[in-house]
């Protein structure tokens, strides 16, 4: 429920733990959220249901709108609650291609997430027998990348009580699985991040990589055949280590430049530095020189206020508005205390 006891007619995920940040940004979006829960914030029927920022929300994962709220006392009454709406809901429309069925629950409650997979199991076993051609068509999860989605999205927020609804902004947030090569966790960030970006680096590209040790995003970009300059002081290891598609130069990240002439087609940049200081230090010379043409920068925001770093950034005199084409800045589902932000040098 909202504020003002009413089902909510809105709700945004994301990570457990950033519920107060998501709720700040709605809140510079002109939305007034409701309680949040772990994982989730909800927004009542009052509020205007097409606000949100150009490029996507920075903290949510997913925007649900229209809402709908199911009830049922047992499993065997929410899997049939929820085929029956979800019937109702498609009459009229044709699905012949596959669509995202997603099941989730909010954090925090135990048993929830066993709760919400045997609704699952009840609501295809009731589908497949109502309407088999569609059920078959189902997929347990989104497709990659970022923006609009048609399917069916559930989230348990109790044991008899699930928001559904039909439509979905997708902030391109998602677990990724991890490789033992890989040299730190870091690389689950990289490997994230390309679906946000709407793109990788290919074999034969050129990929600079500053602060790259011990080398979780070179090694990502080596693994796809790019030619990687990896630049840091500390040493390089796992996967990346010896690799002979890495360079690995030990210089200053922020005093490394390119040749004359040279265009990197990725910027790769993760240092535990102060935002502001990456952010003029790195991103905005290398855009302005045009040194590269894509790139994939982190910025550690645990000694800052998040959301006012996220208003300067959406800003359109700071380094994204006058550099930058196609900026996206997410809090990833990997990202501990920091944003990622991907675009292309303008």
């Amino acid at each position: 429920m909202t504020d003002d006891g009413v089902s909510p007619a809105r709700a945004c995920l994301c990570r457990s733990g950033f519920e107060d940040m998501l709720a700040r940004e709605l809140a510079d979006a002109g939305l007034r959220a409701g309680s949040p829960s772990p994982g989730l914030v909800t927004l009542g029927s009052g509020e205007p249901t097409n606000a949100m920022p150009a490029a996507g929300w920075a903290f949510a994962s997913a925007d649900l709108f229209p809402l709908a709220t199911i009830a049922g006392d047992s499993v065997n009454a929410l899997g049939g609650a929820l085929c029956d709406w979800f019937a109702e809901a498609l009459r009229g429309e044709q699905v012949a291609t596959p669509w995202p069925c997603v099941f989730s629950a909010v954090d925090g409650v135990p048993g929830l997430g066993r709760r919400a997979a045997a609704v699952e199991r009840a609501f295809h076993e009731k589908l497949s027998r109502r309407l088999g051609r569609v059920a078959r068509l189902a997929l347990a999860e989104a497709s990659p990348g970022t923006g609009p989605v048609r399917g069916l999205f559930a989230v348990f927020t109790g044991f008899d009580s699930v928001l559904v609804s039909r439509d979905a902004w997708l902030g391109g947030q998602r677990r990724m699985a991890d490789d033992p090569a890989a040299p730190a966790r870091s690389y689950l960030k990289v490997e994230e991040a390309y679906g946000v970006a709407g793109g990788a680096p290919e074999p034969g590209q050129l990929v600079c990589d500053l602060g790259a040790a011990p080398g979780g995003w070179a090694f990502s970009a080596a693994k796809r055949g790019a030619l990687v300059t990896a630049v840091d002081n500390g040493l390089l290891k796992g996967g990346a280590l010896d690799h002979p598609l890495v360079e690995h130069l030990q210089q200053d990240a922020f005093v490394f430049r390119p040749r004359t002439g040279q265009v990197y087609d990725w910027l790769f940049c993760d240092l535990v530095e102060e935002p502001h200081h990456v952010l003029r230090g790195v991103l905005e010379p290398w855009l302005a020189g045009r040194w590269c043409r894509r790139f994939v920068v982190n910025l550690k925001f645990g000694r800052t206020d998040a959301n006012a770093l996220l208003r300067e950034l959406r800003a359109g005199d700071s380094v994204l508005g006058r550099l930058a084409s196609g900026a996206r800045v997410r809090h990833l589902h990997h990202d501990r205390d920091e944003f990622t932000i991907v675009g292309a040098s303008r």
